[in-house]
């Protein structure tokens, strides 16, 4: 084991010295799924035992209550232009494992490709007018165990990458997530550290016919290359207070940090770059769920001084039988162009379990 540990890491830092690190690499990976997380502006880490688990720290997979679970989500973002599907099933192996499957799409279809506009005579013909998409896709593979240390458990994702530019360019990515949880009496704790191994996605671009409109227009010919997503860590502590006999409330902190450039979060520097985001459910007889989320944070440079950007969000939530039905609001925090989006999730579970 030591000698293919090694192997492994001198096979990662080959590849790192010989290929391009990318700030927001594999940015729709972070749009969130399920419209509960969204309404808490993300801050689940500690506190999910769902699906979702598996997008936002796997080890959350064990805290199933029913043997099997089906969660599907739709949104959309720039009045629409732009659409993000989901769907995940998970499976309680046992009392102390489970294991789950998911599938993210990110894209935009439709659009219009104009290169063959004119023809060889230089008139107008709007029948060479095809049309491509631009979809970024992943597929993650769960599992999740208890450990033998009592409220501790850990879980790891396999994800593989394809990204897709109509005829143009293609991508292959392959990389993991790791994630543990700790409950203890009324505390949750969680991290995941995303893209732990470096998630590498492959280029491979099409010019053999956009070679002659890459030159005319003065652009640069692409070239195959490797892009690097840099390993994150997410933080999260959570509480469950109990109000009364029908109402409870868990407020939730995170922290996202990140290695792979200065950005415009909270805190930022060269090196570490750190962004904190909190999320509060109220919970009514575990029928009917509010939620609030702030997160988003940003020192945004207005002339002569830096102005506290944030993006606030909300949700709702309903569950019924063996359903759960979620919404969230984003966005409304103006934070970017984007119109505000209404953000809906069901999930199913079957096969309760026996406590």
């Amino acid at each position: 084991m030591p000698k293919i540990l090694t192997l492994f890491l001198f096979f990662s830092l080959y590849q790192i010295s010989y290929s391009q690190i990318r700030i927001y690499s594999n940015e729709f990976l972070s749009a969130g799924a399920g419209a509960k997380a969204q309404a808490l502006s993300g801050a689940v880490t500690a506190s999910t035992d769902d699906t979702y688990s598996a997008y936002y720290n796997p080890a959350g997979l064990v805290y199933l209550n029913n043997k099997y679970e089906v969660a599907v989500m739709h949104s959309e973002y720039f009045a629409g232009i732009a659409k993000f599907d989901y769907i995940g099933v998970a499976y309680k192996i046992n009392d102390s494992s489970a294991f789950a499957a998911n599938l993210i799409r990110f894209g935009v279809d439709n659009i219009p490709n104009t290169l063959e506009l004119i023809d060889e005579n230089g008139n107008i013909d709007y029948s060479r007018i095809s049309y491509f998409s631009v979809a970024d896709w992943a597929f993650l593979i769960s599992y999740a165990k208890k450990s033998s240390v009592t409220g501790l458990s850990y879980g790891i994702n396999t994800k593989i990458i394809f990204r897709n530019q109509g005829e143009f360019a293609k991508a292959f990515g392959f990389g993991f997530d790791i994630g543990i949880k700790y409950t203890k009496n009324k505390w949750l704790f969680g991290a995941t550290l995303k893209d732990a191994s470096s998630t590498f996605n492959a280029w491979f671009y099409n010019t053999e016919n956009l070679e002659d409109i890459f030159i005319k227009t003065g652009n640069e010919i692409p070239e195959n290359s490797l892009e690097i997503t840099m390993p994150e860590l997410y933080l999260g502590t959570a509480r469950n207070f109990k109000i009364s006999e029908n109402f409870s409330l868990k407020p939730e902190l995170n922290f996202d940090i990140s290695f792979d450039g200065k950005k415009y979060v909270l805190i930022s520097s060269k090196a570490v770059s750190i962004d904190p985001y909190f999320g509060a459910e109220l919970n009514f007889k575990n029928i009917i769920f509010f939620r609030t989320g702030v997160g988003n944070f940003a020192q945004i440079p207005d002339f002569d001084k830096k102005t506290l950007n944030f993006q606030p969000s909300i949700g709702l939530g309903l569950s019924f039988f063996n359903f759960k039905l979620d919404y969230a609001l984003t966005d409304i925090g103006d934070r970017s162009i984007a119109l505000y989006s209404n953000v809906f999730s069901l999930s199913y579970s079957f096969n309760r379990l026996k406590k």
